[in-house]
């Protein structure tokens, strides 16, 4: 058994998912799931959508109308004939969205947006299944919600293990190619959940370690792992190996290239990952794996855009010590605070967080009543692993530095 999890830049359009079929042809799809993301920028346009049902009723149905004319014309470029199923299963998907936008009662934005989003997925393995049906790959379409089962944390679900390896063992059938979605899951109440952004890839190892999978491979635009962002730094390295350890390191530290949840249970099982390039994928790629070490030995650079420093110190000079530190993870808590450095001295404690649920302002308040705050908001946390001093400078030069942190192995710097 093993599992392919194609990305949204995989099938941006018609000839990404004409080159799904080349790489299944080339690499082979005997006993193979795909799990596949929306197409292209869909989950961002989705979320346009979410942002106009709350706050810009007027423009609603124009950003769903972008949505729903991106995909008709993704299928008029594999389908000939409008009247080919295609078009129906996907119409009936859209019908089904808009009625939820009609009909929902409910005020919670996080609820809303995990019932809105996931008809990216649902519309996309849709059209692949059709078409891979169309060019005699014949295969099954799966709901992914019917498998992965989760608590009702919309936006960040947790997955329910005992009831997805037992959903999963009985309703899933290996002998055939099978499709399914990445991303999403379903709560007792058969809400649907979103198991974070980038969660396909975690979808992909949930499969695999229920399924005792041989491999997982990630197909994306670049050709494997890279030592850094080619969005952000300048010669970014292809890295051939990683063990797991030093790849849970880095997806910690914010890795884009893999979900902080994907390794864990694909290591418990020791279960490679794969990560190459749809555009050519009879390279290698990256393999993270049970062996040690990190091929090439090289720094690896991160950086995470638009986070918040907060610093406090005590209103009176007082020790910021445990039961002040207890009080302050407790509203972190609270508020959804992803923390990502913290730093603290005797009367002194920051904090880099990401305010991915907007609740800084509410959060600010409450520390305001106990301590001095500073607050800086849209600054950048890069992480090096590996640094060395030449690294530190490139980070370092022409920015002002607000934090800085180091281990043995590990730098974090915050600037502004």
């Amino acid at each position: 058994m093993q599992v392919f999890k194609f990305g949204g830049a995989s099938v941006k359009d018609a000839n990404g998912v004409k080159n799904l079929v080349t790489v299944l042809q080339k690499m082979g799809f005997k006993n193979t799931l795909i799990v596949v993301s929306a197409m292209g920028k869909t989950t961002n346009a989705l979320e346009m959508v979410i942002a106009n049902y709350f706050d810009k009723k007027n423009e609603l149905q124009s950003s769903l109308q972008d949505v729903k004319k991106f995909h008709n014309a993704i299928l008029l470029d594999l389908f000939e004939n409008e009247q080919h199923p295609s078009f129906k299963r996907v119409n009936s998907l859209f019908e089904e969205l808009s009625l939820f936008l009609e009909t929902n009662k409910s005020p919670d934005y996080n609820f809303v947006y995990d019932q809105v989003i996931g008809y990216g997925e649902l519309v996309s393995t849709i059209i692949i299944s059709e078409y891979l049906n169309e060019v005699d790959l014949k295969n099954n379409w799966l709901d992914v919600r019917e498998f992965i089962k989760t608590d009702n944390y919309y936006r960040s679900a947790h997955v329910n293990w005992d009831i997805t390896q037992q959903q999963i063992l009985n309703k899933f059938d290996k002998g055939i190619l099978n499709i399914t979605q990445g991303f999403l899951g379903s709560d007792s109440n058969n809400f649907t959940t979103t198991l974070g952004r980038e969660g396909s890839d975690y979808t992909a190892a949930i499969f695999a370690y229920c399924l005792n999978a041989e491999s997982v491979t990630i197909w994306k635009d670049v050709p494997g792992i890279l030592n850094a962002d080619p969005r952000y730094f300048e010669n970014a390295q292809l890295l051939n190996k990683i063990s797991y350890r030093e790849a849970i390191e880095l997806a910690f530290y914010g890795a884009s290239v893999i979900h902080p949840k994907t390794l864990q249970p694909l290591q418990r099982k020791e279960i490679p990952l794969f990560v190459k390039s749809f555009l050519e994928p009879e390279n290698k790629g990256t393999k993270v794996c049970k062996e040690a070490g990190l091929d090439p030995q090289i720094p690896c650079f991160i950086v995470k855009k638009n986070q918040v420093l907060i610093s406090l110190s005590s209103l009176d000079f007082s020790y910021i010590v445990e039961d002040n530190l207890s009080d302050i993870f407790k509203l972190l808590h609270l508020y959804k605070m992803k923390v990502d450095v913290i730093q603290n001295s005797a009367i002194s404690f920051s904090v880099c967080v990401d305010n991915m649920y907007q609740n800084l302002n509410p959060l600010l308040q409450h520390l305001k009543a106990k301590f001095k705050v500073t607050c800086n908001e849209k600054v950048s946390l890069y992480t090096i692993r590996h640094y060395n001093q030449a690294a530190i400078s490139q980070i370092e030069k022409d920015k002002e530095v607000l934090l800085k942190q180091l281990t043995q192995e590990t730098m974090q710097i915050v600037t502004k």
